[in-house]
């Protein structure tokens, strides 16, 4: 049997800034997800981490403990290797107030 993948985009081209958070996506169905952040252009401030999180029912969220340096400069990507996590996902990160990012987020599954 042939291993399932998707490639799915849950943020093109969004502004982050304060409390940002990427689309949830359920993902009941993969054993493994990565997620790529790619600044679109130069960011500006001190960038945050950025973190998944999972959720249940794709509304109620909490940290899984994965983390990772938001990218400090245009076309830089984060990357963000999971497992064992349950039904929903999404990542979330919180700016300074002189902080901004313009991002494409996408998330890659495999069964």
């Amino acid at each position: 049997m042939l291993p399932e993948n998707i490639t799915a985009i849950v943020a093109r081209n969004e502004h982050w800034a304060g409390s940002a958070a990427s689309e949830p996506y359920e993902a009941g169905w993969a054993h493994e997800a990565v997620f790529f952040v790619r600044a679109l252009k130069e960011p500006t401030g001190s960038q945050p981490k950025v973190r998944v999180e999972i959720s249940p029912d794709g509304m109620h969220w909490i940290a899984e403990g994965t983390e990772a340096a938001m990218p400090a400069h245009k076309d830089q990507i984060a990357g963000l290797r999971v497992k064992h996590f349950g039904g929903w996902l999404r990542i979330a990160a919180d700016f300074d107030a002189d902080a901004t990012s313009a991002v494409l987020v996408t998330l890659h599954l495999k069964a």
